[in-house]
């Protein structure tokens, strides 16, 4: 009996003596690929890197760290879970520095934990887990070098092949520092959009000797390095189709430009063909206007001629007058000196020749065949007739001969 109750006590002491080791084990295992920072009782504090059993010490704790953290950007929601030394922070948004795009990148961007045991303590010191360190340096870290990365080209460039370019200085900064970046912006003539644009374009701030200026990098203290940089084409496939909807806007933009100008075009047509009409028939009333006038001043002019040709009848007519008047008045003197004179003795000639030719045909007797007479001496009486004619006509002539 007693025989017994010993091997139960014994039993229970063994049970429970299995019991405290395994929960005070002062051993511990380390698995390939990560390595442990083992924090002691006595404060004490060492990195086991070797894959295997180790002595941690009693009531030690223990931290596992993967020897390499892959940060994901590949899915659109994050997931700070350490899964297969992976941690997932959400796809990152950059933005290209010359034309102000905005694209979402994905890929994984792997980080080997430092390999110094006095690094990596401090590290341990400063974040505790692997989650701390992604979430507030890694995370940070690789968005800004990728957004630093694109702003040294513009969509249209990486789109074209420029995706190396973009790889390169992402994983330059990524190991080296991050570049000290300075923009400027300028005015460009948009040939397609027919508009000045304003553009910014960023270039890397170098040093005398012309090396690139940096910032100091965040994970360089810890001894992290990089080993493997990505990012997927999703981002050119992404921009393909932004670039593509941008050219279809330009181009319905253009065709709008295009309909506008043609409507332009038409209207200022229009407008021609409407002043073109304006101008014929201005050219019309105008050359009615020229030939009105024309004839206005040709009247004018012909009144004008009428006028001088008046004018000149008029001096005519009144020289005329004037030597009619001359010659009167001078046949007037003539006539008053001589008392018309050679007027009067043609006209007293003139009726002399009729009573000469009308005597010439008398065929009748000339003298009388009886004279009464007083004294009875011999008459002529044809004469005594024609003495008393030349009497009165000379009278009537106021002729006197006796004038020289």
């Amino acid at each position: 009996m007693k025989n017994k109750i010993r091997f139960i006590i014994f039993g229970a002491v063994i049970v429970l003596g299995l019991i405290l080791f395994v929960i005070c084990n002062p051993f511990s295992w380390n698995d390939a690929g990560n390595r442990t920072v083992v924090e002691q009782t006595s404060g004490k504090m060492f990195v086991q890197f070797s894959p295997g059993v180790y002595y941690a010490g009693f009531f030690s704790k223990e931290t596992e760290w993967p020897n390499q953290i892959s940060v994901s950007y590949q899915d659109s929601i994050p997931n700070l879970q350490l899964v297969d030394g992976t941690i997932e922070i959400g796809r990152v948004s950059i933005r290209f520095g010359s034309d102000a795009t905005q694209a979402w990148v994905s890929g994984i961007t792997q980080y080997v934990m430092p390999a110094d045991e006095k690094e990596m303590l401090a590290m341990h010191i400063a974040h505790r887990t692997p989650q701390s360190l992604v979430s507030k340096r890694l995370a940070p870290y690789t968005k800004e070098c990728l957004q630093s990365s694109a702003q040294m080209m513009s969509s249209e460039m990486h789109y074209s092949g420029g995706r190396s370019t973009m790889s390169q200085d992402f994983g330059d900064q990524l190991r080296n520092g991050v570049f000290i970046l300075k923009t400027y912006n300028k005015v460009v003539y948009d040939s397609l959009e027919k508009e000045n644009k304003r553009i910014y374009e960023t270039e890397i701030v170098t040093d005398k000797n012309g090396q690139p200026e940096r910032k100091v990098s965040s994970i360089k203290e810890y001894g992290i390095t990089v080993t493997d940089v990505d990012y997927e084409n999703r981002v050119d496939v992404m921009l393909g189709k932004k670039i593509d909807a941008a050219t279809k806007a330009s181009v319905s933009k253009q065709e709008l430009i295009t309909a506008q100008q043609q409507a332009l075009t038409a209207k200022a047509k229009g407008e021609q063909s409407l002043v073109e009409i304006e101008y014929q028939q201005k050219q019309e009333q105008m050359r009615e206007v020229v030939n009105a006038q024309t004839k206005v001043m040709l009247a004018i002019e012909d009144k004008k001629q009428q006028q001088i040709a008046m004018e000149s009848a008029l001096l005519e007519a009144t020289k005329i007058k004037t030597l009619a008047d001359a010659e009167a008045y001078q046949k007037q003197k003539v006539m008053t000196a001589d008392g018309a004179l050679d007027k009067k003795l043609a006209v007293y000639k003139e009726v002399q020749q009729y009573w000469a030719d009308a005597f010439s045909k008398y065929t009748g007797p000339i003298t009388p065949t009886y004279v009464v007479g007083s004294n009875g001496g011999n008459y002529n009486a044809m004469q005594q007739f024609m003495d008393l004619n030349n009497v009165r006509t000379m009278k009537e002539l106021n002729l006197n001969l006796g004038n020289k």
